[in-house]
């Protein structure tokens, strides 16, 4: 049977939830863009919970955060513990107020963000190609001097053949894309099997909060999911090292959840085990393939970052994919991707492996450090947290609101490393001026009073629009610079208003390229 041929500028492997907000953002942005997945349709578990301020603050500039904050559930705080005895409650709601418009932890199955990420692009006018499994990824020369990909696929009325200017793999840990491509998956895999369960009727747990008990041998780690005792659990499966995750049963979780933490559920809707997996892709651009989610990296569900890394993975590579299509940038630019996320995932992936190490170890005083420290961490926190300064930056951190790029090849040099609080930045939030990046175009922005003749010549010595907002309260945003914002929100450069043409200049033409 003869081939159905299709073009396309980009090809998305993978409808999770990385390629449905890549899928989403290139049809905003009016990139021509085919999206594929071997499955028949949106996934049906729940998998990934917990949706960071930073992803809201892309689902808002996409137009959908109105529709998760109608069904997300929020986790009013974090409950450490040992064994069956919660040491206190560390109250964590309201922790990124001021630094976020969205200053919680939401939890949302990653089905549902599936299911309105899709509903979204059916909006924009995009669809999925379901049931076609990508068998083959090879390069053929372009007329325009340059390369093009060609994929076939398996689809339920026979093969499928794409050709496209760019490829990119969002197809998992398992990704087709990056074995098609030799791609190493760097990294290691944890000793242990872990399970994973979407639980009702659970007592034993302080309600509404992440719970994380350690315990002698074991650990467990719960996220609230909802009203009824309906929690996510995660944790150790009771039995050797060497044993294989295939055939572990239910049955033989819930006596070491009842004995060893003094947990009990009345039914689970979804129950599996599996090998944690630390891994980062070698590259996450080969050419005119690209690796976004969890085909490029993979680490443990702690501090619930992976699903929000693959999705802001996906906004990053949307706009610098539309820009090169739309004459806006050279090729090149598309390197400054693998150039800003791949760090991001290299240090996530370090971490939660390290501590994954310290909880699951067997080492003696690991094992006297997990159950001691609860003791007195937990009560120090609960009195010092809520007041402390340090609250913002720890939401900062796990919100993702505190990653820094630099923003050209040389920036780290000329600033000896110092990363600036503002340039390579996400924008800081003053209340207002987020509204504006829904335009998804570059800018610049003036906080503060400014002279109407000054304003004025900042319009017309810069080849952006410019942006002029009150007085800001960060201090951050102190000093009356202009700063020049990229369309994904990020700050490029910041220069006093009489320097500032010339700066951006040269700011944009080392950022982008000529």
């Amino acid at each position: 049977m003869a081939a159905t041929e299709k073009t396309t500028d980009v090809l998305i492997a993978g409808a999770g939830p990385s390629g449905l907000m890549l899928a989403n953002w290139l049809a905003k942005l009016g990139v021509d863009a085919i999206l594929v997945d071997g499955k028949s349709g949106p996934t049906h578990e729940s998998r990934a919970l917990g949706v960071q301020a930073r992803t809201m603050e892309i689902y808002d500039q996409l137009g959908v955060v109105d529709q998760v904050l109608d069904e997300a559930y929020i986790a009013q705080g974090v409950a450490p513990g040992y064994e069956e005895k919660p040491f206190g409650f560390v109250r964590f709601a309201n922790i990124g107020t001021g630094v976020s418009p969205y200053p919680h932890l939401y939890i949302l199955e990653q089905s549902r963000s599936e299911e309105l990420l899709y509903s979204n692009l059916q909006r924009l006018n995009g669809d999925v190609l379901w049931r076609h499994r990508l068998e083959e990824l090879q390069e053929e020369s372009a007329d325009d001097g340059g390369s093009r990909v060609v994929a076939t696929l398996q689809g339920p009325d026979g093969p499928v053949r794409i050709r496209s200017r760019y490829c990119v793999g969002t197809d998992g840990p398992s990704s087709a894309v990056r074995k098609l491509r030799g791609i190493d998956f760097e990294g290691r895999t944890n000793q242990h099997t872990f399970f994973v369960a979407d639980a009702a009727g659970v007592e034993g747990l302080v309600p509404t909060s992440i719970n994380l008990r350690f315990g002698r041998d074991f650990f467990l780690l719960t996220f609230p999911m909802g009203s009824g005792g309906h929690n996510r659990l995660l944790g150790v499966v009771p039995h050797g090292p060497d044993d294989s995750a295939e055939g572990v049963a239910e049955s033989s979780i819930r006596p070491m959840l009842q004995e060893v933490f003094g947990v009990t559920y009345d039914s689970t809707s979804w129950f599996s085990t599996y090998r944690l997996h630390h891994r980062v892709a070698a590259r996450f651009v080969d050419g005119p393939v690209m690796l976004a989610g969890d085909a490029g990296h993979v680490h443990s569900p702690v501090g619930a970052q992976g699903m929000n890394t693959g999705l802001q993975d996906s906004h990053n590579l949307a706009f610098k994919l539309a820009a090169v299509l739309k004459g806006e940038a050279p090729a090149s630019y598309l390197k400054r991707y693998e150039t800003e996320r791949r760090p991001v995932a290299l240090r996530l992936t370090n971490t939660t492996d390290r501590l994954f190490a310290v909880v699951t170890s067997n080492k003696p005083v690991l094992r006297a450090v997990r159950r001691f420290l609860p003791r007195v961490v937990a009560p120090v926190l609960l009195r010092i947290l809520p007041r402390s300064s340090g609250r913002s930056r720890l939401f900062e951190y796990l919100a993702q609101v505190r990653i820094h790029y630099w923003m050209d090849e040389a920036a780290r040099e000329r600033a000896q490393g110092q990363r600036d609080r503002v340039v390579g930045r996400r924008l800081p939030w003053t209340g207002q001026n987020f509204e504006a990046l829904k335009t998804t175009k570059w800018m610049a922005h003036v906080y503060g009073e400014v002279a109407e003749d000054r304003l004025q010549s900042l319009r017309d010595e810069l080849d952006v629009e410019v942006q002029q907002f009150p007085a800001a309260p960060s201090k951050d945003l102190d000093g009356g610079k202009v700063l020049l914002v990229r369309p994904d929100g990020f700050v490029v450069a910041a220069a006093y208003p009489d320097q500032a043409a010339a700066e951006f200049a040269a700011a944009l033409k080392g950022h982008i390229g000529s």
